[in-house]
């Protein structure tokens, strides 16, 4: 998989670059990963991409000239582009599989106030982290990237992934490791009792319970949908 990122700020992306996982996929060539300089596409000496928007308004938009030049300089015929936004449908581990079969995505970042709409229709689709306003979506796309480098074969071990908060349309269940007793509290005995039949069986109520409480949300409103995910959990795990 390439990824290239479309950023008025590449340094930003140094430290993720570096970063062990990502790093790990691109030693292994699982991934490459590219910044590319959004000023680089603009004209003039003071290679100006932004401007006070039409209308009036407070804060100044992202100019069509130079970011279509930098997305048209790095796309190709596999290519998927996609644009992160306020605008955007929220992103999902869902999409992150999905994303991670692409052999080519670019992310692209917006700044200030955001895009000129006229460049919404050059992506393939448009994505939000969630329903906050950060300064700009470099951050976003390292998320992205993030979760899409660690679905790639080569990147982690298959088992890593595939037993995850989400992938079964529910959080994680509790996780434990030495020492069995730490200041009164221990370890759940079925954790400990070598019975992999019971030790499944408590996994699956436990990440119902925790989804209930802190997420049930994902459970959807019908007493069914509840059953249903413990029906395709318990497939899954056999």
């Amino acid at each position: 998989m390439r990824i290239s990122f479309l950023t008025m700020f590449p340094e930003m992306f140094g430290s993720f670059l570096k970063s062990p996982v990502v790093a790990r996929a691109i030693r292994s060539g699982a991934a490459a990963c590219e910044t590319v300089d959004i000023k680089e596409y603009a004209e003039g000496s003071f290679r100006k991409i932004d401007d006070s928007p039409y209308g009036g308004g407070p804060g100044c938009v992202l100019r069509c000239e130079p970011v279509i030049g930098a997305l048209e300089a790095v796309r190709g015929p596999e290519s998927h582009v996609v644009i992160l936004s306020p605008w955007g449908k929220p992103y999902t581990q869902k999409d992150a599989r999905r994303l991670s079969k692409e052999k080519h995505l670019v992310l692209l970042c917006g700044h200030y106030e955001g895009f000129d709409a006229r460049i919404y229709p050059y992506a393939d689709e448009v994505i939000s982290v969630g329903d906050y306003i950060l300064t700009g979506g470099e951050i976003p796309a390292m998320a992205v990237a993030d979760s899409v480098i660690r679905l790639v074969p080569e990147s982690l071990k298959e088992e890593s992934t595939e037993d995850e908060s989400f992938e079964h349309g529910l959080l994680e269940y509790p996780q434990y490791t030495r020492p069995v007793e730490f200041r009164g509290e221990r370890v759940p005995e079925v954790l400990l009792s070598g019975n992999h039949e019971a030790i499944r069986q408590w996994r699956q109520e436990e990440a119902l319970r925790i989804t209930r409480e802190r997420r049930p949300d994902l459970l959807g409103e019908e007493p069914e949908e509840v059953e249903y995910l413990q029906v395709e959990w318990t497939e899954d795990e056999r």
